[in-house]
């Protein structure tokens, strides 16, 4: 066979080839290319070179070809036509994001990818791509609540700023309540995780009563001092007071961060916490319990060990809340706050533009 003749090489061309094959930010597509371009002006035949680099010798062909008539720059061009051609232009999309954030179908809370294909004409799969391109998910939903605390700005300011500023020589709690914790009994074990196929549990279960978790999350390591009890009033609130008056040094102020439920604000408990001036109550707004931190740990708690657990007893459940708990404060780990007051209000501002919007 008659042997391709060498494409000529300029020694600048040669450098941009050889830095492009040996760069790890070139794409290997290029890459084969350039190194095809190299071998081809060796000398080395076409046949040889594709068995080397695992394509075909039409492809080396052309390439060699591509580099002859544009240089290096030919090496990186798109050829016209190439790929698979847009179906459905800019204007049909906007209809569909539109269509996704505006209305709602017929009997329905929100779309589905089927549902949006077929009020537009399209496919449930081309419908899927252009919300995953524009960040649409209409199937979750996110909880939330503006508070309508008079006082919410004063309160923001005074928590974040014993987050982002804590005050020396003393420690801040992070104080609430875990009420209403269910001992479940699944009416059957679950099987266990295996390869291919996930833990289950069984849908039903059997109730056997409740505890109250009353929990205290130290901002400064991330340690929680929690105690169960059976019942959730200002009684049980006093006597976790004064267990957190016996654990901490009797010369180190104690700041509490808590909600607004009543408990926190009865009577009795005002007047011991002002015979123990040490402790220093600082409120959250309200419909903010995201202010607080012990909320965090308390979701660690649910996710971690309650929800996938089944439990005979209350005292079952109560030993394996503490057994938790001691695993935590083993190797405790504190959440950092890092939102500033005034991104709180630029976002809350957001919202509530919103909402005056929709009036």
């Amino acid at each position: 066979m008659r042997k391709a003749a060498s494409p000529a090489m300029t020694a600048e061309q040669r450098r941009t080839l050889e830095a492009w094959v040996r760069a790890r930010s070139t794409p290997q597509s290029i890459a084969l290319r350039a190194r095809i371009v190299l071998r081809a002006a060796e000398g080395v035949p076409n046949s040889r070179i594709a068995q080397e680099e695992g394509t075909s010798r039409p492809t080396v062909i052309l390439w060699r070809d591509r580099f002859v008539r544009g240089g290096p720059a030919a090496l990186t061009e798109v050829a016209p036509g190439r790929g698979r051609r847009v179906t459905y232009g800019a204007e049909r999309v906007q209809g569909v994001v539109e269509a996704t954030t505006q209305t709602k179908p017929q009997g329905a809370t929100h779309w589905s990818t089927r549902g949006m294909g077929s009020a537009q004409g399209m496919s449930a799969s081309t419908v899927h791509r252009i919300w995953t391109a524009h960040g649409l998910q209409p199937h979750l939903t996110k909880r939330f609540k503006l508070s309508r605390d008079k006082q919410f700005t004063e309160k923001l300011t005074d928590v974040v700023g014993l987050y982002l500023n804590p005050p020396d020589k003393a420690l801040i709690l992070c104080v609430d309540e875990k009420s209403q914790i269910q001992a479940l009994q699944r009416t059957q074990p679950g099987l266990p995780i295996k390869k291919g196929r996930c833990g289950t549990m069984t849908h039903d279960y059997k109730r056997h009563g409740t505890t109250t978790l009353f929990a205290a999350l130290s901002v400064l390591d991330g340690k929680v001092i929690g105690e169960c009890m059976p019942k959730h009033r200002h009684q049980e609130f006093l006597r976790f007071l004064k267990r957190l008056d016996r654990e901490f040094p009797a010369q180190t102020p104690l700041h509490l961060i808590m909600d607004n439920y009543a408990t926190h604000k009865q009577p009795k408990v005002r007047a011991w916490l002002e015979k123990h001036p040490r402790f220093t109550p600082h409120f959250t707004p309200t419909s903010s319990s995201w202010l607080n931190l012990v909320e965090r740990w308390f979701r660690e708690l649910t996710e971690k060990r309650i929800r996938r657990g089944s439990f005979e007893s209350v005292p079952e459940l109560i030993a394996a809340i503490e057994e938790f708990l001691s695993a935590s404060n083993a190797d405790p780990r504190p959440f950092a706050w890092h939102a500033s007051v005034e991104s709180i209000l630029n976002k809350i501002a957001k919202c509530k533009a919103v909402y005056n919007s929709l009036d």
